[in-house]
Order: C-alpha cells, then structure tokens, then sequence
C-alpha cells in the first residue's frame, strides 16, 4: 500500500527533470530523466514496504469494565506489543459498533521497539441498552520513509482482535425516588406496630407486657407457659409475592412523545419499553426492601425474559442484566400466555403489575378476555405511560387545521377513557402517568395497596 507522500515524491522529483530537461533542451534526456526518477522512486518504495514491520506480529490484550449504565461512560484500555524484530511504526484502530459510542481519534499512533508495548485507551459511552461488542483491530505498519505501509486484512484482524463486550445496563432513574419510598415504607413498618393487629399484619413474637400496652393484645396461653404477661407483636405481612409483567410487544417499540414546544423541534421522547423497565426496578427494589418475594417475566408471543428467586442483595443486579438486552417485538402480545405462566405458577395470591400501553385494540383482544380468571386468583394492577402531548394537542383549537387535530386527541383520550373504566370494572387497578414519574406512581400504588393489606 502506498501513502500520500509517493506522488508527492514523484512530484518533486519528477518536476525537477522535466525542468532540467527543458533547460538543455534534450528531449530525450528530458525522458531518461524521467524514467529514471520513475525506478528510484519505485525503488524507494518498495524498499520501505519491505523494511516496515508486518502489521499482524503483534500482541493484543483488553482489560476495563464490562458493564456500565447507559449515559455513564467507561474506558477500555487495548494493550499492542510488538513482537516481531522490527520497530513497529504505525497506526491502531480499535473499532466498536456504532450504539458503544466510541469517543477519541480514528486511529492511535504507536512506535514501538521490539518487545515494547503502549496502550491505546477508547471511551464508550452507549446510546442503547444492551451488548456492545468490539468489532476489529486494524494495525497499519508504515517503513521508516513513510513512502509504503503494511496493513492487516480483515480475516487477520477478525483474529488478532480479542474479543470483548460492554453491556449497556438500564440507566435507572427512578432510583432517585428510592429514598421517600424506603421512607414511606418505614412509616408503614412504624404504623403498623403502633396499631397492633389488624389487617395487612401478621404474628411477630411474644414480648412481656409494658405499661400503655393494649390489652388486647395479652396472650393468656404465653402468660400462662411464662408465668409473665406476654403480649403479641404484629409487623406488616411479609413474603408476598410482586410479579412485574413487562409487555415486549409492538405498543412498548412506540416513543411516547414530549410536550409540543412552539417554535422548537419536538424531541423523539422514550420508549414505552424503557419507561416500563425503569418503573419495574424501582418497584423491584422497594418490594425486596419490603421482604416480599419479586418476580419479573418479560413477554409477547414467547417468553423473552424471566427472573425469579433472587435475594435482596442480587435482585437488582439480575434484573438489571437480565433487562439490559430486552428488545421490543412488533408482534401482538400474547396475554393468554402470561395467564398459563401464573396458574403453573401457583395458587398464591400475588400482586400482578402489568406494564403495558392502554391501547383499545390490544386490550381489548389481549388482555381483557384473561382478566377474569386473573383477577379472581391475584390482585392486578396495569400500569401505562400517559402521553402529555395529548391534552396539549386537545387544546389547541386556534385553527382549522389545530381544530382537527384537537378532535383526534380528543378522541384518542376517550378512548383511553374507556379502556381504564373497563379494567376498573374488573376490579384492576389503573395507574396512568408521565414518563417521569410513572415508576415514582408505581411505586406508591404498591406502598397503599400494602398498607391495605390487598397484596
């Protein structure tokens, strides 16, 4: 391969005998000159291609993090070690796939003695959730002239490139709602002790019996056995089961917009699916504090993820992994399916939350037929993101063509309307908000409904 400065080279040299050969008036002396600039050239070239170090003699390792939350950023450090008998003088190009967000220079110069190693440091920031591997390390070794390069080739490279992956967890936004809701659920922990039994309570321990102590709570058979007042303590029910139930279907790929700004370009907004992830980790991480068992089960027409049997210290941690790589289907949502998957389950009670959009057709296809047999066995909650562009759109009636537009939002939200009334009448619990607080109204929906004891 051959670099710029060849026909520079030839150039320069090639004008300074056609130049010379003008001033003497020899044609064919113009020509010899020529040619003869034309092998020195040729040979200079060649001389340096062979003198270069070949590129694929070297020595490549990785070492950084492989995970990191998607906006943060990591730096992946590649080590190059030249191990042939040449000084390696060149070019590294560490390549990525587009979403890891690779940030610096195309290529890293290196020179290196043999033996020598240097580290070439890329930045990654991704733009998606999910696995971002490195693709292919190109190393291009140029001769000492610089005229000639070596270079290696795409099936070389694939196999001097170590392999490497960095998966983009969810970034997990709402976690900065997690200490009013670990807050909140302390008060509840408090209320229920000070109120004694009653219901969303169960049996705790025997205590001996304090002045200011309700009577009612005296145990006659412990008092008895210990020849003390004993009395029993009750703590909120624990154990009970959350099944988040993310809906991976063709309403999730959809990109809830943002409020119309006038005079400014409207922003593509979030996926339903990430709202709905970002929601089901807060909720996850609440009710593992709470002592209740989560489960996740991720779902169109198959199962795409599932997750269940986690303590509290690893529940985040496999739930993050396990949704880094969730993926919306443009499919139907197979809700039927999510019905067997809890009668095979079990026959406990749990609290089923349901992330999903309201959207009369899938809905009313999907979901509402397998309500009844759900909400018979399990307390139901669906959970959608609201779209606030809606009302903007249904008030803006300053023109014709605002007029219509406003008569389509204005459907659009009696529709939504009717959806929630139905699922109302089946007993089903609707929460319906912003993108930014979606998990934040969640979250509080469990907390009322554990206070109440309808887990």
């Amino acid at each position: 391969m051959l670099t710029w400065r060849v026909p520079a080279l030839y150039g320069t040299l090639g004008g300074t005998a056609l130049a010379a050969g003008a001033l003497l008036a020899s044609p064919a002396g113009m020509w010899w000159a020529l040619a003869g600039v034309t092998g020195l050239v040729l040979l200079l070239t060649g001389l340096d291609w062979l003198v270069a170090a070949p590129a694929g003699e070297v020595q490549l390792t990785r070492s950084g993090p492989r995970q990191v939350r998607l906006g943060d950023s990591v730096e992946i450090t590649l080590t190059v070690t030249n191990v042939s008998l040449r000084t390696l003088r060149g070019l590294v190009r560490d390549a990525w796939v587009p979403s890891a967000g690779a940030d610096g220079p195309y290529a890293h110069p290196v020179d290196l003695e043999p033996g020598e190693s240097a580290q070439v440091v890329t930045r990654l920031t991704p733009t998606r959730r999910g696995d971002r591997p490195a693709v292919r390390v190109t190393i291009r070794s140029y001769g000492p002239l610089g005229l000639a390069f070596r270079q290696t080739s795409q099936r070389r490279a694939a196999r001097l490139t170590p392999p490497w992956t960095v998966t983009a967890l969810p970034p997990f936004t709402s976690r900065r709602f997690l200490p009013e809701k670990l807050s909140r659920l302390r008060v509840l922990d408090g209320q229920t002790v000070a109120r004694g039994r009653g219901q969303g309570t169960e049996f705790d321990a025997l205590r001996e019996y304090v002045v200011g102590d309700d009577v009612r709570s005296i145990d006659w058979r412990g008092t008895a056995r210990s020849g003390q007042v004993m009395v029993r303590t009750w703590r909120p029910e624990r154990d009970r089961r959350v099944l988040c139930v993310i809906d991976t279907g063709r309403t999730s790929a959809g990109r809830v917009a943002a409020v119309p700004v006038p005079g400014a370009a409207t922003p593509p907004g979030e996926p339903r699916l990430d709202a709905a992830i970002d929601a089901a980790l807060l909720l996850a991480v609440l009710a593992s504090h709470a002592d209740d068992r989560v489960d996740l089960l991720a779902v169109d027409t198959r199962i795409r993820a599932t997750v269940g049997g986690a303590t509290k210290r690893t529940q985040l941690d496999r739930l993050t992994r396990t949704l880094a790589g969730l993926q919306p289907a443009l499919v139907e949502t197979d809700f039927g399916l999510v019905a067997g998957e809890l009668m095979r389950a079990g026959r406990k009670r749990s609290l089923v939350v349901v992330f999903t959009a309201l959207d009369p057709g899938a809905l009313g296809e999907g979901l509402l037929p397998v309500l009844p047999q759900l909400v018979a066995r399990h307390t139901v909650l669906v959970a959608a993101v609201q779209d606030p562009s809606l009302r903007v759109l249904a008030a803006d009636r300053a023109g014709t063509a605002e007029l219509h537009v406003a008569a389509a939002a204005e459907r659009s939200l009696a529709e939504l309307d009717r959806v929630q009334r139905a699922l109302t009448r089946y007993g089903v619990h609707v929460v319906q908000a912003p993108v930014e607080t979606l998990a934040s109204a969640v979250a509080d929906r469990y907390l009322s409904l554990k206070a109440a004891g309808r887990l």
